[in-house]
């Protein structure tokens, strides 16, 4: 007989810090001034789950969204972006939505809500010719709440990982992404919002009032 459950990760690693990552930054700068939400429907939410089937695991490379997934998504999206302006503290957050977030509690509750949809419990694992393992198995469940019991775990492995620590929100001009610092010097998530924010500085040098050559 066929096992209904499914084998799940339980510690940090780079692939749940992009997941965690990339779910937050489906908010971005759209060029004039404004945000562009990168989630806007279901069609939207169901491209983004297949294209990281690999990551997400099982079958998500046939996930299908509809209203309400995308509904709950978004909602975890918040609750993820939230913590992230935690996170970055005492440094400001993305000025995407600063002013929007849910307090902490709220998205925290959020958070660990939807991580424990999907009951989960420790199980060992022996196959013939081989060391016994422990791994840790989710029981079977529909595919949303594996969506997003797996997107909220990806979040809380990430903020309470070693990567939590190098979490920063770019202060360039017109870009309003989260990223991971590589280098105490990297103050930008690329080097073209690096290349922005010189621009910027040089152009309200030259025109403030007062300034030689104005």
């Amino acid at each position: 007989m066929a096992s209904r459950h499914l084998t799940i990760r339980r510690r940090y690693t780079p692939h749940v810090a992009h997941l965690a990552l990339d779910l937050a930054n489906t908010i971005v700068h759209d060029g004039h001034g404004g945000v562009r939400d990168e989630l806007p429907d279901p069609a939207a939410l169901t491209t983004w789950v297949r294209q990281r089937h690999d990551v997400l695991g099982q079958d998500f490379d046939r996930f299908t969204a509809d209203e309400q997934t995308h509904g709950q998504v978004l909602a975890l999206r918040t609750a993820v972006r939230s913590l992230f302006a935690r996170a970055v503290l005492p440094g400001p957050p993305s000025k995407a939505d600063a002013g929007r977030l849910p307090p902490a509690p709220e998205a925290l509750a959020v958070l660990n809500d939807a991580a424990a949809a999907v009951p989960v419990a420790p199980h060992l694992d022996w196959p013939d010719g081989r060391r016994p393992r422990a791994v840790t198995r989710a029981a079977a469940a529909g595919r949303t709440p594996r969506l997003l019991a797996a997107l909220a775990g990806a979040g809380i492995e990430f903020l309470g990982g070693p990567g939590a620590e190098r979490l920063r929100a770019c202060p360039a001009p017109r870009c309003v992404r989260y990223f991971l610092r590589e280098h105490s010097r990297q103050q930008w998530c690329k080097p073209s919002c690096g290349n922005r924010a010189r621009v910027h500085r040089h152009y309200h040098a030259r025109t403030e009032p007062g300034t030689p050559g104005t």
